[in-house]
């Protein structure tokens, strides 16, 4: 008798996991269960299908289930909802959405792919028509729908993740004026904050309101509009997208009796099976471990489900590969603005007690020569004892995506600084430089774990400056006198080694220049002529970013005043 599969969920986990069954076993019988009107959909690219990027609703679907059964031989039932197991009959029963029809399907081995359902605040008013969550293809139509059926011209999108952030870039793409709140003080939770800045500008440079350290009360819905009710006023809008984030889809499991953990994630071994040995779990469902942390977490990304569906069919016929986890790897388009981030960020790593050391570094995409270059911020973070990399944060326009992917696989196979030195990276001038970025932040913390250098950041500034250090701009009078940070006095760095009896050798010397490299070598021209010396991480470009914002923040919203006008932030057209 052949092999009979059952699996619940027919998106990324689900759909790889019963394509990779078919190829290991031609005669077992595999059937899918999908509760959507669709199968192996792109939730990633839904977003882009309502900004007009995807044109075409067929391009949302990467398969059919004709077209699956014809490929793969493997039945597929949309628009059926499993609704209970019996693990010692070994069945489920499963209800038809269209026909209102429950019926029950044995299995030999059961596959959970459940996914995630977004967050909806406990609210007054959240249940309004005019309110959407985004996360299915017939999500995606419902709010098309309105856009042209109300002809909405303003939006409100209630959170700053990922999925948050590109609903406000695709409506404001479409022409609709964009309100984004945000509860916390920035934008994209899993960056820090000081990265952050260049996100934040970015929305707004392209029309994108940003309203941060803001929580909505309650919604109020009339024939026009809805308005949010928020705790520095009102915000009216022709809808609204909440995207305040997912939560795992486990109710079946819960039911089921199967073991659940952190926030309620079903709990699988390495090899992806649950507390019952016939029944095994994928996606964002699935409780896994942070690569990095080793603790247990839940990192709701396509990338991790898709693996994850392909190993759980691997163990059903018996390979007993393991699963090791994930590292949250993941990159964000922002406009033209490239956002990525894989492993720890500095909340993160102090949630998890880790002694790290940080740098930030301002490098150009490519060869600076080769025309059309163009800057980027990448963050990295280090253990402080073994030197391995724990986590990197990158913001910038091209070859962002690459530089991610190299610091992932670096942490994958637990790379110290010194490794990143030596990788020997593919170079050509309109790619990269002969020391490419990732070469660069593995020879800049390992001078600073060397003892040649030690380091500051834009957060010692303030304090720095009241206690009256020395502290030194390295850039030329031009650039000085454009901006420069309080309490610095400039001393080119072609001129520092004529002027260095300027400097008091009895108390340490603080520098800066624009991006870290020329205040590097004035620390050690400094260091060798007797100073105690600290290089600015990240450099006056990255100073200016950050605190241009965290000036906005506290201008516009610590106490609900704009400063510029003296008038209460009472309400705001999304």
């Amino acid at each position: 008798m052949s092999l009979k599969v059952i699996i619940v969920g027919g998106v990324a986990g689900g759909a790889s996991a019963a394509a990779r069954l078919r190829r290991l076993n031609e005669t077992a019988e595999i059937t899918i269960y999908e509760r959507t009107g669709f199968m192996s959909y792109a939730n990633c690219g839904l977003p882009y299908y309502l900004g007009d990027v995807i044109t075409e609703e067929a391009a949302l679907t990467l398969q059919t289930p004709e077209k699956f059964f014809s490929r793969f031989r493997v039945n597929v039932k949309v628009a059926h909802e499993v609704t209970s197991i019996n693990r010692e009959a070994k069945s489920v029963t499963v209800k038809n959405l269209k026909t209102g029809e429950s019926f029950t399907d044995s299995y030999d081995k059961l596959v959970l792919s459940p996914g995630a359902r977004p967050v909806v605040p406990h609210i007054e008013g959240v249940q309004s028509q005019k309110i959407f969550t985004l996360r299915t293809v017939e999500d995606t139509f419902a709010i098309d729908r309105h856009i042209l059926q109300t002809q909405a011209r303003r939006a409100l999108v209630v959170g700053g993740g990922f999925v948050g952030l590109e609903m406000a870039e695709n409506l404001t793409r479409r022409g609709l004026k964009v309100t984004l709140v945000q509860l916390i003080d920035h934008v994209l939770p899993t960056l820090d904050a000081d990265m952050a800045s260049a996100l934040h500008e970015h929305l707004r440079a392209n029309g994108v309101k940003l309203e941060l350290n803001t929580q909505v009360r309650r919604f109020e819905t009339s024939d026009d509009d809805v308005t949010a009710h928020t705790d520095r006023g009102a915000i009216r809008a022709d809808l609204v997208i909440l995207a305040v984030g997912v939560e795992p889809e486990t109710t079946l499991a819960r039911e089921a009796g199967l073991a659940l953990g952190h926030k309620g994630a079903i709990v699988v071994n390495e090899e992806l099976q649950t507390s019952d040995a016939s029944i095994w779990a994928v996606g964002d469902a699935v409780q896994v471990c942070h690569r990095v942390s080793g603790e247990k977490t839940l990192i709701s990304l396509a990338g991790p489900a898709n693996k994850m569906g392909r190993m759980a069919a691997d163990n059903i016929m018996g390979a007993a590969r393991r699963y090791r986890g994930s590292l949250g790897s993941s990159v964000l388009k922002l406009f033209d603005l490239t956002v990525a981030m894989t492993g720890f960020n500095e909340k993160s790593a102090n949630a998890a007690g880790l002694d790290y050391e940080k740098i930030v570094l301002c490098p150009a995409n490519h060869a600076g020569y080769y025309p059309g270059g163009r800057a980027m911020t990448v963050k990295v973070l280090f253990d402080r004892h073994t030197r391995q990399l724990k986590g990197a944060q990158i913001v910038g326009y091209d070859g962002v995506d690459k530089r991610i992917d190299v610091f992932a696989t670096a942490l994958c196979a637990g790379m110290t600084s010194a490794d990143l030195a030596e990788l020997d990276l593919a170079y050509a001038p309109p790619y990269s430089s002969a020391k490419d970025p990732v070469n660069m932040a593995g020879f800049m913390a390992e001078n600073i774990f060397d003892g040649l250098v030690k380091q500051f950041h834009w957060h010692d500034i303030d304090s720095l400056s009241r206690q009256g250090a020395q502290l030194v701009d390295t850039r030329t009078p031009k650039e000085y006198a454009n901006g420069h940070a309080p309490g610095f006095v400039n001393i080119p760095l072609d001129e520092l080694r004529d002027r260095v009896d300027e400097l008091d050798r009895a108390q340490p010397v603080f520098v800066m220049c624009h991006t870290g490299i020329r205040s590097y070598i004035a620390s050690r021209i400094l260091t060798a002529h007797g100073f105690d010396v600290s290089n600015f991480s990240g450099g006056h470009s990255f100073y200016s970013l950050v605190t241009r914002e965290a000036a906005l923040v506290r201008e516009v919203f610590d106490c609900g005043m704009q400063k510029s006008t003296g008038k209460q932030c009472a309400q705001s057209e999304a």
